[in-house]
């Protein structure tokens, strides 16, 4: 890969210079809070889809699914499933609902019968907990990818990567609010899946468009793994404990997608909440079309690359996709791979930047601080750019100190974060009459504080050499991921809460109910 750093910078730069003159023309509508925080709910579902698949298809989904699949076969193609099934959740519980009963945030709709301060506090220490993990993920992974196709070995230069992401990601969220990140993510998700598809049918014309003859070679290119690369097991089947692990990923990964804060806010960016089951419609066969296009990917990579100059690779596992398009096409496909990869990870975390924001500025500043009443109709968008530049630094020092670090736990966290603490409250919100503050907190604050107890105490922490601690062991729990006993934790903490306490919020269940399933009294798209 040396020598074609400057030809990767150039494809870097014409793809940051085309994004921003997109975000700095979308800015030009962005006078209300609406328009900063919702994008003027003006996108149509189709669009929102699009978009929706440009957020969720992650640095983990293009590089890591890739690389899992080139290492580990079948039990890396199980991700891929796990994170398509999710949206199933999110389709037939979720989308429509929250799109009628909320505003901006995730805190709207749990607060909407609820007593509104605590509830909308926890709402948002819970979105900025996710945001935060996830965020430190992708900066982490933005310094080691960006680390590897400049051939920048150095930490200090690693560092400098990483701080020129965190300040592009800024300076989307500051110019063009949620309509510029909007625009982002569509552009990025049309280049990821055109990219990857490209490299499909590049690798299947390599094997004759036979599907078979490539599985085959994969198979002899790989002679540590032989045939179990085509079947269950050789990553989660060698003991009890690992298909333990295997469920309660699964179980984070199917629950957490529901649960995401970033994800759950593309909801409000349409006009009605028929165009927001649309847009989930098409951001499924969207994720599901690229899903296919990973497993081709993946065993191509074994099959062209094979494992161990994957495994030998800067990045490791995340080396497969930009070493198979090296392979396949030379240094100029590895450029385009890259900028679109480098693309995947700036959308993301614009998206996730100004989520966090967002809840800060309206759930914590307009509702808990100033009770609903602000002085000034423009504050609420004054206190988002000011917290996004704040979120944005701290993700920054966030990635620098993560860089190089086993960044996998990050991702798993926010999922386990989020299908924990978010899902159950959303839920039984939805869905429970009795529900009340006492119950919405407890699973919250619960889930939250068990799912990082865990976590911490888990393998994926310390006491192996994949570990973020190599050198300690404080590994009391066996699972790297909590989900098989942290969301059942949070579903009764939820569950004690409401049955413990005296509290009575059912007066406003009926109009919630009545909103959520017809949409009568939901916010509107704003007129421009």
């Amino acid at each position: 890969m040396n020598g074609n750093a400057l030809l990767n910078i150039g494809i870097f730069g014409i793809f940051v210079a085309a994004t921003l003159v997109v975000v700095i023309r979308a800015s030009r509508n962005t006078k209300t809070a609406a328009d900063y925080l919702a994008a003027g709910r003006s996108f149509t579902g189709p669009q929102n889809g699009v978009a929706i698949a440009g957020d969720y298809l992650s640095a983990a989904s293009f590089l890591g699914i890739a690389g899992a699949i080139a290492l580990n076969g079948y039990d890396g193609f199980l991700y891929s499933i796990g994170f398509l099934v999710a949206w199933l959740i999110a389709l037939l519980l979720v989308a429509e609902l929250l799109r009628n009963t909320g505003k901006y945030t995730m805190g709207d709709v749990l607060s909407f019968r609820m007593r509104q301060r605590p509830v909308r506090a926890a709402a948002a220490t819970s979105t900025m907990a996710v945001s935060f993990f996830y965020l430190l993920a992708q900066m982490a992974g933005a310094g080691g990818l960006v680390a590897l196709l400049l051939n920048i070995t150095g930490k200090l230069g690693q560092a400098i990567v990483i701080a020129v992401v965190g300040a592009l990601m800024i300076a989307y969220v500051l110019i063009g609010g949620m309509k510029g990140t909007t625009w982002v993510q569509i552009i990025k998700a049309v280049l990821l899946i055109v990219g990857a598809g490209v490299m499909t049918l590049w690798v299947l014309a390599k094997f004759g468009l036979n599907l078979s003859s490539l599985l085959g070679s994969a198979v002899e290119n790989a002679p540590k793994a032989g045939e179990k690369l085509l079947g269950p097991g050789l990553q989660y089947g060698a003991t009890g404990t690992s298909k333990l692990d295997f469920l309660s990923l699964a179980l984070a990964l199917v629950l957490g997608t529901a649960g995401l804060p970033h994800i759950l806010m593309r909801f409000y960016t349409v006009p009605t909440a028929k165009e927001a089951r649309r847009s989930v419609v098409w951001a499924i066969w969207l994720i599901g079309l690229f899903y296919l296009f990973t497993l081709v990917l993946g065993y191509g990579a074994a099959a062209l690359v094979g494992p161990d100059k994957i495994r030998s690779a800067p990045g490791g596992a995340n080396s497969a996709a930009p070493l198979l398009a090296e392979a396949l096409g030379g240094p100029l496909l590895l450029g385009l791979i890259a900028a679109v990869a480098f693309a995947t990870i700036l959308a993301v975390v614009a998206g996730l930047t100004i989520t966090a924001s967002a809840s800060f500025a309206h759930d914590i500043y307009a509702n808990i601080i100033k009770k609903g009443e602000a002085e000034d109709k423009d504050a609420e968008v004054k206190v988002a750019r000011r917290t996004a530049i704040v979120i944005g630094i701290v993700s920054i020092l966030g990635g620098i100190a993560a860089n190089g670090q086993n960044i996998a736990f990050l991702v798993a966290l926010a999922f386990a974060v989020a299908a924990s603490a978010n899902l159950p409250t959303i839920l039984y919100s939805l869905f429970w009459k009795r529900f009340n503050t006492s119950g919405a907190l407890w699973s919250i604050y619960g889930g939250l504080a068990v799912t990082i107890t865990l976590i911490v105490l888990s393998p994926a922490v310390s006491g192996k050499p994949t570990s973020m601690f190599k050198n300690v062991d404080f590994a009391l729990f066996p699972l790297s991921n909590p989900g098989i006993v942290s969301i059942p934790v949070a579903f009764l903490l939820g569950y004690l809460g409401t049955v413990l306490s005296k509290e009575d919020d059912k007066k406003k269940y009926a109009e919630m109910e009545v909103r959520a399933l017809t949409g009568v009294g939901a916010e509107k798209a704003t007129a421009h």
